[in-house]
């Protein structure tokens, strides 16, 4: 492979088309697209300031390396690529990728970003940003803080364990996800979503659950939530109080604590609602 080592670029597509290339201790500075249609680029120790840096490309390495505010736009239409010990601070970067990997990095605004895409991992990670992953497939994420609304939105098979997430309206119209050892705090998380499991899970959401077709909950805290699962179907179990819970289509739950049940709609079938106390509490 080409080595190209303590360089400075700054016009249009200055890499285009190139592959076999490493790049070390580079600046890329004002011009656009400097990676266009690369393949097989191993980046270690570069700056990228500005727009669209890696588009149409196949089989990239990013180690140590920065994207500045101003790369923004900046990895779509790309297969394969990974992102280690960097630090991406560009708005909308990732659509319609896959095999993507982040692994120790840092994303400060990551607004719209991960869009469209398939086969994402995320591991060690910090990530701020509205719209997350927004109707993302296969998406795996470990050990990483997520702060940011509307997060996961019409995304469809997502595993996340150990993680920490701060987003108002997570989850929406989502199949098939799986979270575990999770904390997750929110307003109305989970609406119009299927196959759902929450799983050893600490939740915060005012009415959140609502609109859902097999919704799991695993050994989960339910806290701080009201108006819980309105026109869903729900099972499992809960370890808390649950401040409220109202017009379950079906809910089959266990309640380690009480609850305030409102069954005040005339289609819900009340015979489908099956709630037991642990502790011995009844309604409030």
């Amino acid at each position: 492979m080409q080595l190209i080592k303590n360089l400075s670029f700054n016009e249009e597509r200055d890499l285009f088309k190139k592959s076999n290339l490493i790049i070390e201790n580079c600046i890329f500075y004002n011009g656009e697209s400097p990676l266009k249609e690369s393949s097989n680029i191993k980046i270690h120790e570069c700056v990228f300031s500005w727009k669209y840096p890696i588009w149409y490309s196949n089989n990239i390495s990013v180690e140590n390396t920065v994207f500045h505010e101003s790369a923004r736009s900046g990895i779509w239409y790309t297969n394969n690529i990974s992102i280690k010990n960097s630090v991406i601070s560009a708005p909308k970067t990732f659509r319609r990728s896959s095999t993507i990997l982040l692994s120790n990095v840092q994303m400060f605004n990551a607004y719209e970003s991960i869009w469209n895409s398939k086969h994402i991992k995320i591991e060690n990670s910090q990530i701020k940003g509205d719209y997350f992953c927004m109707n993302s497939n296969e998406i795996d994420i470990m050990d990483t803080s997520l702060s940011g609304n509307y997060a996961f939105d019409g995304a469809k098979n997502i595993n996340i364990k150990n993680c920490k997430i701060e987003s108002k309206d997570a989850f929406w119209n989502c199949e098939n996800v799986h979270a575990e050892n999770c904390i997750i705090t929110g307003e109305y998380i989970g609406w119009n979503s299927k196959n759902v499991t929450f799983k050893n899970c600490i939740i915060e959401s005012e009415q959140g659950f609502c609109y859902m077709e097999d919704l799991f909950l695993i050994d989960c805290k339910i806290i701080k939530t009201d108006l819980a699962f309105e026109y869903s179907r729900v099972k499992g179990n809960i370890l808390t109080d649950v401040e409220s819970i109202k017009n379950p289509y079906l809910a089959n739950l266990s309640i380690n604590g009480k609850t305030n049940l409102i069954l005040n709609d005339n289609q819900i079938e009340k015979e489908n609602v099956n709630i037991t106390y642990l502790n011995g509490e009844k309604n409030v």
